[in-house]
């Protein structure tokens, strides 16, 4: 029974409490509603891919700066003497290092690398002949032939390489027996650097050119072969064979005579720089 005498009905349902609204004062007091934490697994997988993508960038950033840097080495060296070339590198050591980083970064697109080629053939001769490698970078051809190599460039961090402008080098006339000159005929005075591979070349003595193909291309800007090997020849050699068949570079094959004659005034043809583009 209840207080004013009618009895409890059992079947009728509670009443539910409505909340009681909040004031201003007091939502202002309440802490703010959570958001759902993201997944962890998302997590896990946006991290390290942000920081991939920020890594990737940067290194993107550095090869551009380091092939850039390059480049405008490249581009100095094909366009200025041999002595104002060993200066540059003589008074900043590190911009070898820079240059050849990118050099071997450009041979890394080449089917065929042209040191590999005289290498080859060095192995087909006897291992008792002398060789001078006219602008050596990293003495690959010293390391890969049984021959005594004098390897010679600018500047080098290898105490066996031999650091001099390559139209005048320490070597004694008439030591060796095969002058190479491997895509490192690039200063203005080349000219120079062939006869100083003359005065050390011994009588019969070989000397061996590769470069870059397009320098010879007449079609494309590059100097008339033909001419080339006229000069040469008024210097003192003999054209023994030519090698065309390679897309990226040259091979010439000369042999100094037995004698030394009077060289007179020679017509050296123009080599135009080798500009490598940007990737």
């Amino acid at each position: 029974m209840t207080d004013g005498g009618k009895p409890d009905n059992p079947s009728r349902k509670r009443r539910r409490k409505r909340r009681k609204p909040q004031s201003r004062s007091e939502s202002a007091n309440s802490p703010p509603p959570q958001l759902p934490l993201p997944h962890p697994k998302r997590r896990k997988i946006e991290g390290p891919s942000t920081s991939k993508n920020q890594l990737g960038f940067l290194q993107k950033m550095r090869m551009r700066l380091s092939g850039g840097h390059f480049r405008m080495l490249n581009e100095k060296l094909y366009t200025c003497s041999g002595s104002e070339a060993f200066n540059l590198f003589k008074n900043e050591p590190e911009l070898f290092d820079v240059y050849h980083a990118g050099y071997q970064e450009q041979m890394v697109h080449w089917p065929e690398q042209p040191v590999n080629t005289i290498a080859k053939w060095l192995r087909n001769q006897s291992s008792s002949l002398k060789v001078a490698d006219f602008g050596c970078g990293n003495a690959t051809l010293a390391k890969s032939v049984k021959n005594k190599v004098f390897s010679i460039d600018l500047v080098s961090n290898d105490p066996s390489v031999i650091s001099c402008d390559m139209a005048h080098t320490p070597l004694d006339s008439s030591s060796v027996d095969v002058a190479v000159f491997c895509l490192s005929l690039m200063g203005t005075n080349y000219s120079n650097y062939l006869q100083e591979a003359k005065r050390v070349l011994k009588p019969s003595g070989w000397l061996l050119i590769a470069e870059v193909r397009s320098r010879f291309d007449p079609n494309t800007g590059g100097a008339d072969p033909e001419k080339f090997f006229e000069a040469v020849s008024q210097l003192g050699f003999s054209l023994v064979s030519k090698d065309f068949s390679n897309k990226m570079f040259v091979l010439f094959y000369f042999k100094k005579a037995k004698k030394d004659s009077q060289v007179e005034s020679i017509k050296w043809p123009e080599l135009k720089p080798c500009i490598y583009k940007r990737r």
